[in-house]
């Protein structure tokens, strides 16, 4: 499959020709923002001479499950990207950033509709969270077999209070019952395009999570077991975890390679 650079060249450029795939992923690495002090985004970052995103593509594009890859991305950064994806069949086309997380994951959304089967199934991941396992997308997509979505979860550690002004306690939430989402999640796509249509223009904008729409919708969500050591990239100190992950594995590789000569 030809991949192509452009939001919304889909059709144009493909008509009805367009190869129909039935498992898709969006990789999301719209955030523009430098806020761990750089001077580009957290998920260009290198960390042992690769950007994170990289990381995230090595995964996503080996898995079993997975036949197309769609990127959200600013134009400023596609060339970054691209380095990595030239290497991928499985790549289809960039899609523009939206004003919200929610609106890239619409775009993106929007974009695959022109190639996505009518049985189609969608994975959603941040760029950020290079940690992401074989293991974790297999069962987003094991868990559609039986429900609409499913969603990685970590059970809550600490005791969980409510407050509705922030300085006091106003109620106490049952620990068991709370959980932590992450990413990737995956969902049925037709369901989930038309749940997330059914927001605009407004509401859309005021969603906080990709769940949110499916739930909205009455889409049947599961939660799935989470991975502690898949945490989303956000401030200096998971970024300095990160790399520690990573010399941790160099040094592991390193140590077998010796021990094998």
């Amino acid at each position: 499959m030809k991949a192509f650079a452009g939001f919304g060249c889909i059709s144009h450029l493909w008509g009805e020709d367009l190869e129909k795939k039935k498992n898709i992923a969006i990789i999301l690495s719209g955030g523009t923002g430098a806020r761990l002090g750089g001077d580009i985004p957290k998920q260009y970052i290198e960390v042992r001479g690769k950007t994170i995103i990289s990381y995230v593509l090595e995964v996503v594009m080996a898995n079993k499950h997975i036949e197309a890859v769609q990127i959200v991305a600013d134009e400023k950064y596609r060339r970054i990207i691209e380095k990595d994806t030239k290497k991928y069949q499985k790549f289809v086309a960039f899609s523009a950033p939206g004003v919200t997380r929610q609106m890239s994951v619409y775009n993106a959304l929007k974009d695959i509709s022109y190639y996505a089967d009518e049985d189609a199934k969608v994975l959603i991941h941040d760029a950020a969270r290079p940690c992401v396992t074989d293991v974790t997308i297999n069962a987003c997509f094991d868990a559609l077999k039986t429900f609409d979505g499913a969603m990685p979860v970590l059970p809550m550690k600490d005791t969980v209070y409510e407050s509705k002004n922030g300085q006091i306690i106003t109620g106490l939430l049952a620990r068991e019952n709370i959980f932590a989402g992450q990413a990737p999640e995956s969902y049925a796509f037709e369901a989930y395009y038309e749940a997330n249509k059914r927001l605009l223009p407004d509401k859309i904008l005021e969603i906080n999570g990709s769940s949110e729409p499916a739930v909205m919708a009455g889409m049947k969500i599961a939660l799935i077991d989470g991975d502690e050591n898949n945490f989303k990239i956000t401030t200096m100190s998971d970024l300095e975890k990160f790399k520690a992950l990573q010399e941790k594995a160099y040094s592991e590789k390193v140590k077998k390679i010796r021990n094998y000569k």
